[in-house]
């Protein structure tokens, strides 16, 4: 009876093990997949809190204590930042410096002196920044929640410059001269506002002054308007600069988002609109911009116009650009995302080919390169360049008032760009 006994009670106990071990599994079942669904009710919005935390820190990086705000028709909001204070001085080799003089300035050949003075709209209503200060476009939480991510805000993607660039996405209609040095470039580029299909895409009109090969060690400086809906939130056509050293992977940024262009202008706001702007069969308005290197420093320069400096690239920036450029390349350029399915939309300078001449076509006149003692010479063996022609097309010419000058552009989708 005794034994009898002995096996009923173990019976039992074994059952109850088991019965206790299925409920644990059956807990651990239940509470996991409980976890699970929190894990996922939560993880995403950590993951937004740090990229917010993220812009945050990039903000207060990059939008500089100021001593005046003025407030644009268009919705920027433009800083008096002390030029000091400016991103630029949070470079290592710039810290704790201040802008240099002005270089000096004298007169260069064949220099050509028509131009019309240039206005941005948020100077329109009289106001202006105190000396010793820089107007800078405030940078905003919205402005870097447009961009694919913090890192590549203020930045392009990687692409080719000159080559058919299908793949990359980057179409353009240009001109361009090679195979000697050069020290700086000028043109008057045309005005426009064209219209831009795609949130992440673009439209641009610029200089380029370009060293290194088209691998990873390219060198740019660039400068002239674009039509950027990522990065401004509009259409509106802005004056902008941009630099890389790296072939546009970790170095360099468009205006001041990033240490590296120092401005010394007071009047002038780096990616602010620009206004007026030309019309089709109306007034046609000029951007007259110029690049050059200085010879006593070294530093490559921006002038508007005849005489209006902006700023300077500083030389320890580059790498192959430091003594000077081996092509400079003048043109449109967009992006092409193909995001409906078939070619973008978006427009090139005026939005028509460059076959229907003044008051129709986007136009750069009067181009010039400038030689190692800083005169200003007409460019020879010059190369003439639309990767889609169907889609962006490109004319040349030259005559005693404009000198070498090009009709450039096209409206991108139409029944022979698909």
């Amino acid at each position: 009876m005794a034994s009898s006994s002995s096996f009923s009670s173990s019976t039992v106990t074994s059952k109850f093990i088991w019965f206790l071990l299925i409920l644990s599994l059956q807990l651990d079942l239940l509470l996991g997949s409980d976890l699970h669904h929190k894990n996922q009710t939560y993880f995403r919005p950590n993951r937004e809190v740090q990229k917010l935390r993220r812009i945050e820190k990039y903000l207060k990086r990059i939008n500089k204590p100021s001593i005046k705000t003025i407030h644009s028709p268009d919705g920027d909001v433009i800083e008096c930042v002390p030029s000091h204070l400016q991103p630029a001085f949070d470079h290592p080799q710039l810290r704790g410096q201040k802008p240099l003089d002005l270089p000096e300035m004298r007169s260069r050949a064949n220099e050509t002196t028509n131009e019309e003075s240039f206005n941005q709209l948020w100077s329109q209503s009289g106001e202006s920044c105190p000396i010793g200060s820089i107007p800078m476009r405030r940078t905003t939480k919205t402005d870097v929640l447009r961009a694919r991510s913090v890192r590549r805000f203020g930045r392009r993607l990687r692409k080719p410059i000159r080559r058919d660039s299908s793949g990359g996405g980057h179409e353009h209609a240009v001109v361009f001269v090679n195979g000697e040095q050069y020290y700086g470039a000028k043109a008057s580029i045309n005005v426009w506002a064209p219209r831009v299909t795609d949130a992440y895409e673009f439209s641009l009109s610029q200089i380029w002054l370009i060293s290194g090969s088209f691998g990873h060690d390219l060198n740019t400086i660039e400068a002239g308007w674009q039509v950027s809906p990522e990065l401004y939130g509009d259409n509106y056509p802005r004056f902008f600069t941009y630099w890389t050293t790296d072939a546009y992977q970790a170095t360099g940024c468009y205006n001041l988002l990033c240490s590296g262009f120092v401005q010394t202008n007071n009047k002038i706001a780096i990616g602010a609109a620009i206004s007026p702007r030309s019309s089709y069969n109306g007034r046609q308005f000029d951007l007259g911009l110029m690049i050059w290197k200085d010879p006593k420093h070294g530093h490559w320069w921006l002038e508007l116009g005849n005489g209006l400096l902006v700023g300077y690239w500083p030389v320890f920036l580059f790498s192959h650009l430091r003594s000077h450029a081996s092509m400079v390349q003048f043109g449109g350029e967009v992006v092409n995302s193909r995001s409906n399915g078939g070619h973008t939309g978006t427009q090139m300078g005026s939005g028509h080919f460059a076959d229907e001449g003044f008051e129709k076509a986007a136009y750069f006149r009067n181009l010039q390169v400038v030689d190692w003692d800083n005169n200003l010479l007409p460019l020879n063996n010059l190369h003439v360049l639309a990767d889609h022609p169907a889609c962006y097309n490109i004319r040349q010419g030259k005559n005693n008032v404009w000198g070498t000058y090009f009709y450039y552009g096209g409206p991108g989708r139409n029944p022979r760009c698909p």
